[in-house]
């Protein structure tokens, strides 16, 4: 499975098994968690056998399990809740590669997790493991409700793109962004409050790789 196969097949999962992740998964997440860090000027980190992940209202109702999660976290600066969100977007799809699940938590994680990072400024974890199921798909506006192109033909890069990143997963599912393509220009405007930084780099990875890095630039 590459990752555009991921993409199609990555969906949100709360609830997991006690299945433990093996030295080998271990170190080609830490792997990937490592190039990310160096490349984005982040503090990721992956956390094993530890249930301090989610608050415990979300343990009540929705997650089990949660006993393995990648902490989203770097020095405060310019852009840091998009490349967490990028480079997020990134491992997510490559952990669907290796046969895990995931979970992006962006509002409900428990917030004392910032000790295991220096208390380095963190905008969310992820939850990974063997999912209790894989997920189902999340209910999706379409192309024509998020994007629009300024020329008189489409280029099928550009809807590929969008397709692509309606897979993301955005704040509370709102898909509330519009990209916005003139030539080989494309421009994502999003608003989510809070959450706008990390679904901007969520989009945008997922926009890269349905489109092709190649065929556009972002303005």
């Amino acid at each position: 499975m590459d990752l555009k196969e991921a993409m199609k097949k990555r969906h949100m999962v709360r609830k997991y098994t006690d299945k433990p992740l093996s030295d080998e998964l271990i170190r080609k997440i830490n792997e990937r968690i490592e190039i990310n860090n160096k490349k984005y000027n982040l503090n990721m980190k992956l956390m094993i056998n530890n249930n301090k992940g989610v608050s415990s209202i979300m343990k009540l109702i929705m997650a089990k399990g949660v006993n393995n999660f990648i902490i989203l976290a770097g020095d405060v600066s310019e852009n840091l809740d998009e490349r967490l969100g990028y480079s997020g977007a990134d491992i997510m799809l490559y952990a669907q590669t290796l046969g895990l699940n995931t979970w992006w938590v962006g509002g409900t994680f428990n917030r004392s997790v910032r000790k295991y990072v220096d208390n380095k400024n963190v905008t969310g974890i992820i939850a990974i493991g063997f999912g209790q199921t894989q997920g189902v798909p999340h209910k999706s506006k379409s192309v024509e409700e998020v994007s629009k192109y300024n020329g008189s033909t489409i280029p099928e890069w550009f809807v590929n793109g969008t397709e692509s990143a309606l897979l993301a997963p955005t704040a509370l599912n709102k898909q509330d962004f519009m990209l916005i393509g003139n030539g080989n220009k494309v421009k994502i405007e999003c608003s989510n409050g809070i959450f706008t930084g990390s679904n901007v780099g969520l989009i945008k990875y997922h926009f890269e790789l349905g489109a092709g890095k190649e065929n556009f630039e972002w303005e």
